[in-house]
């Protein structure tokens, strides 16, 4: 690809490393590319970081046309910066693209898009461990005419944000209340896509929770409301008996790379690890019986997360003493130590730039 170039004229200074929460400061540039029916993606170009314009009757705006990703350049303790499965993610892309109707990236493209952009961007990548440089690549429609239709013209971007801890609590295990009102989408939706709607059709339920004391909420499927999905935005996993449990891909929940990635770090230790329904009822069981010995959301942004306690209707419940478990620090200290560079890559997922 021929990326044109034009570099800011007033470079931003880093922030402090220790302030950088999630998603708060930018880098000094985004990548933009144009998409056009007949012409195919064109015109692709790296500007200074800014303001986008928008027509009023555009797309994205009134039927949410939009998809997005979300991965992570490290800095090694080499001073060397690499990404963790960014193929993944590119192809988890083309298939959110697919579902909503936009245009898709060739890998190849993407890959050099990423690629490109990162290294111009390399101040950027924080030094401390636990911090990265985070990536957001999204895509819209932007039709200036009302009507649904298939979007005729889109763009891509690709904005980046050197983050800190996705959660103020960090490794510490955290509060999760069960969701039973609202549910986060349906099997023959969108679920499996990672588009903005998804998102803003949980937050009611994570303000409520939120009210209560709780991180997130632990999300049921939307057909029977009895089978557990996800919690907040991320997957999750039970260790139950020995026996690593985690909601099967129904159509409705995420196929998220962390929950590949922490399924094939468990099989190589030798825990059995199954994919299938779990219904809360199950859970509820495992947690008065004291079979459930640990629980875990699993995402990018806060690669794992320990859940300390689980409330249901009017009940709460700890989980492992409300510390983190054996389990769930081993995963953590795994792909932790892959992403950094601090331990070796058995497992081939490292993109080095």
């Amino acid at each position: 690809m021929e990326i044109k170039i034009t570099k800011t004229t007033t470079p931003s200074e880093m922030p402090a490393e220790d302030k950088l929460g999630f998603g708060k400061v930018f880098t000094d540039h985004m990548f933009i590319m144009d998409y056009t029916e007949g012409k195919g993606w064109h015109d692709p170009r790296i500007v200074p970081f800014g303001r986008i314009s928008l027509h009023p009757a555009s797309t994205v705006l009134h039927y949410g046309a939009e998809i997005f990703e979300g991965l992570k350049a490290y800095r090694r303790a080499d001073g060397g910066v690499q990404l963790f499965r960014p193929m993944e993610n590119i192809r988890r892309m083309n298939n959110s693209a697919e579902r909503m109707s936009l245009p898709e990236i060739p890998e190849q493209d993407m890959l050099e898009i990423l690629e490109t952009f990162v290294k111009l961007e390399e101040r950027f990548v924080p030094k401390s461990f636990g911090t990265s440089l985070y990536l957001r690549p999204f895509t819209f429609g932007n039709d200036e005419s009302l009507g649904v239709h298939a979007v005729k013209s889109a763009t891509f971007m690709l904005i980046a944000s050197p983050s800190g801890s996705y959660y103020a609590e960090g490794i510490n295990p955290v509060k999760i209340m069960i969701e039973s009102e609202d549910v986060r989408t349906v099997r023959g939706g969108t679920g499996y896509a990672k588009c903005g709607g998804n998102y803003a059709a949980s937050t009611r339920a994570g303000e409520r929770a939120a009210k209560k004391g709780y991180s997130q909420v632990l999300w049921l499927d939307g057909v029977e409301r009895k089978y557990i999905e996800e919690v907040g935005a991320m997957n999750v996993m039970f260790k139950i008996d020995g026996e690593i449990v985690t909601p099967m891909l129904t159509g409705s929940i995420l196929p998220g790379i962390t929950r590949k990635s922490c399924i094939e770090v468990l099989k190589s230790l030798g825990y059995k690890v199954s994919e299938r329904l779990f219904s809360v009822e199950e859970l509820v069981s495992a947690l008065e019986s004291g079979k459930l010995e640990e629980a875990w959301g699993c995402g990018t942004a806060a690669v794992v997360s320990p859940i300390g306690k689980l409330a249901y209707g009017d009940k709460e419940y700890e989980v492992n003493g409300g510390k983190i478990g054996e389990v769930t620090q081993k995963l953590y200290d795994i792909l932790t130590g892959i992403q950094w560079g601090k331990i070796e890559d058995k497992f081939n997922w490292v993109y080095k730039l």
